[in-house]
């Protein structure tokens, strides 16, 4: 008797899919158009990274050679909300420099018009 293998200690043979040019534009475009995510593509088609890169750069608006950085809205928007926030620390630092620059000069003045320096005889002690 001629022993039969198991199946499940059978290797499965690599398997080359092809796609037509007109379905991967079709993907492509849909990549673009924000239809579908990067990763939803390839789950859904059971396609590697790389091979929808490549497909991105054959069928895809973008020229070769050009990088093309991809912001999401949501972090378009915390920039500029940052952005914004910083302008504000900004002015409200100046304001309270101003303000330290106005105490300063409001002490000397007054320690120059009194003859004794302010600052010393009514400072806390340490």
């Amino acid at each position: 008797m001629a022993k039969t293998p198991d199946k499940k200690f059978q290797i499965q043979g690599k398997f080359n899919r092809t796609f037509s040019e007109t379905f991967k534009r079709e993907k492509i475009k849909d990549l673009e158009k924000g239809l579908v995510t990067l990763k939803d593509l390839c789950t859904q088609y059971a396609i590697s990274r790389t091979s929808v890169y490549k497909w991105l750069y054959l069928y895809g608006s973008t020229q070769s050679g050009v990088k093309t950085v991809v912001q999401m809205e949501s972090e378009a928007e915390k920039t500029k909300l940052l952005q914004v926030r910083i302008a504000e620390l900004e002015r409200v630092v100046g304001q309270k420099q101003m303000q330290i620059d106005f105490m300063e000069t409001s002490f000397r003045l007054a320690s120059e018009d009194l003859g004794y320096d302010i600052k010393k005889k009514y400072a806390p002690l340490p």
